[in-house]
């Protein structure tokens, strides 16, 4: 089960998307102009997008999808055109309003219901492929591992995710964020050491019949992030 660790920054995360950082979320992820900043995040997050997408097929008529912390529904739109059945799910209703309205007019052989609430609610059913990027960037390794395990139970092809590398650039993100007032800070992404953490997800027993495929390391000034692949073994 989740850890109370997780449960008191999912609540954190719950109020900055929803309230604190909502309009800034809304331009970054669109065309609007941001500052230079932003601009290596937006551009990072749109190379981090292009690379989870080329990890499933090209063709996902059939198949169902969760887009674990789906933000504004840039993803879920692109896994609809391929022909998936998307739930796509944010804890922030403000960004889910945001997510329905840009994919009102979207085109495509697929279809996505929005939801507002947790990933790993039951009670969201059985898929094919989950994605989450940038989703579990916050979340200490134990609580990642366990949240995978939990969607594990209920996928049966691949999850594709992203985490925060530890790099010296990062450690310094972390440190300087620690300095703005406590009001203004966002809730800190929490770097995790690749190898260590890729240990503790072969170590898990909720796991067994998943192994690590793909990883791919995307930095782009102020974005770093690094996409891993999980296969169950019984995938075709």
């Amino acid at each position: 089960m989740p850890t109370m660790s997780y449960h008191t920054r999912r609540g954190q995360l719950e109020t900055y998307f929803d309230r604190t950082a909502a309009d800034a979320w809304k331009r970054l992820t669109s065309d609007a102009p941001v500052g230079k900043i932003r601009a290596t995040v937006r551009a990072g997050r749109d190379s981090m997008r292009e690379t989870l997408l080329s990890w499933l097929p090209d063709d996902l008529s059939g198949t169902r999808l969760l887009d674990a912390g789906c933000g504004t529904g840039s993803f879920a739109v692109e896994a609809a055109r391929r022909g998936a059945s998307v739930v796509a799910i944010d804890i922030s209703p403000t960004l889910i309003d945001m997510a329905r309205e840009r994919a009102a007019e979207v085109t495509g052989p697929g279809r996505i219901e929005f939801r507002v609430g947790d990933m790993l609610d039951p009670a969201l059913g059985e898929f094919d492929h989950v994605v989450a990027m940038d989703s579990l960037i916050h979340y200490q390794a134990a609580d990642t591992v366990q949240v995978l395990e939990r969607l594990a139970a209920r996928t049966s092809k691949t999850m594709v995710f992203t985490f925060a590398p530890r790099t010296p650039m990062l450690s310094v993100m972390h440190a300087v964020g620690k300095l703005f007032p406590r009001g203004d800070r966002a809730p800190a992404i929490q770097p995790l050491g690749e190898k260590s953490f890729r240990w503790k997800i072969v170590g898990e027993a909720g796991l067994a019949d998943w192994s690590l495929g793909r990883t791919q390391r995307v930095k782009c000034g102020f974005y770093i992030s690094q996409a891993l692949e999980l296969v169950r073994a019984c995938a075709d």
